[in-house]
């Protein structure tokens, strides 16, 4: 957890973090090596010059390095484990369960193993999905519309076939789903990452949650209405914090767009390791404050109960983890991770 000058602590939840394998030997084609170096660009871009990795470590850093940079240096109570197949780019998988499981096997249940699921794949999907399950207990999956299978390049939350899996995460009793909508990435096709499509199936599915990672960046304004709409759909901030230190006004603006339309109950703080490291972008936000005007625009100042909940209670309610009593807001009537 994170602890202020003044004493106050502050429970961590990084809601999107990867454990992946882009080394060369795992690389199917050239765009297994584009992918990844569209990854070194933002981490790059956007990481003070002190945090940034060499290239070699970027590509691979494992489990162990991965616990020190989230648990110990990055000041994280748990984490969210999103994996990314990106089977047509690398041999055995990007960023797979069974990558990810290595994690969850070192830190216990400080690692929150989430499953991923491609309604593409028809039956032999279910049928992945239902033995994921069965040996992993997934509370949510990801899912990934920009994902390159077979001709495919990519596919509409509005397809019939969506519902299908849909349906099946309800009988298994797996509740959240993260959906994936975010920049391109090459070679990936832009249209595919349009989150114009999420108001579909959570209408459809109301008594699921829709965390919507990245918010839709760049079409946070997109997202933001969507949103608003659906009570069911909550913003995961990955990659939106990122540019705390590169864009700071532009981060400002993202965020005041969010937390207008969205508000601070239904924001996930993530910060898409490893393209960044929890710890220097959680540093920033505690420093971060909204200008008079901005706040204004927001609806709110960016208090310590704002940044609390956006950095981990709110995580903590949909994942339903125990915070502790001196990680709660001021006002334990707003708390709901507290009930």
């Amino acid at each position: 957890m994170f602890e202020t000058e003044a004493g106050d602590k502050v429970f961590v939840v990084d809601g999107h973090v990867h454990l992946w394998d882009a080394r060369e030997a795992n690389r199917r084609n050239r765009y297994g090596l584009t992918f990844i170096e569209s990854f070194w660009n933002g981490h790059e871009g956007m990481t003070p010059e002190a945090e940034r990795w060499p290239f070699e470590r970027f590509l691979h850093y494992g489990p162990e390095r991965a616990r020190k940079d989230l648990f110990e240096d990055g000041y994280c109570d748990y984490a969210i484990l999103l994996p990314t197949y990106l089977e047509e780019f690398y041999v055995e998988g990007f960023n797979t369960t069974e990558q990810c499981a290595a994690l969850r096997d070192l830190c216990g249940e400080k690692a929150i193993l989430n499953g991923r699921m491609d309604p593409r794949e028809g039956e032999r999907g279910l049928d992945r999905l239902r033995a994921d399950h069965a040996r992993f207990g997934f509370k949510g999956v990801k899912i990934y519309t920009a994902e390159w299978y077979g001709e495919s390049k990519g596919y509409s939350l509005k397809e019939d076939r969506v519902g299908r899996y849909m349906e099946a995460c309800r009988e298994l009793g797996i509740s959240i789903i993260h959906i994936h909508k975010g920049p391109t990435i090459h070679p990936l096709n832009m249209d595919a990452f349009d989150v114009r499509d999420v108001d579909h199936v959570a209408t459809a599915f109301p008594d699921l949650t829709f965390v919507v990672d990245h918010c839709g960046m760049p079409r946070v304004d997109d997202f933001c209405w969507i949103a608003s709409q659906e009570p069911n759909v909550l913003g995961g901030l990955a990659l939106i914090p990122s540019f705390i230190h590169a864009r700071p006004r532009y981060f400002a603006q993202m965020l005041a767009d969010l937390l207008f339309f969205v508000g601070p109950d239904r924001l996930i703080f993530g910060s898409d390791y490893a393209i960044t490291s929890p710890k220097w972008i959680i540093e920033h936000f505690m420093d971060f404050d909204f200008d008079e005007a901005t706040a204004r625009e927001a609806g709110t100042a960016l208090t310590l109960d704002v940044k609390r909940k956006i950095l981990g209670l709110n995580a903590a309610r949909l994942y339903d983890l125990d915070v502790p009593p001196d990680c709660r807001i001021s006002d334990p009537g707003l708390d709901r991770a507290a009930e």
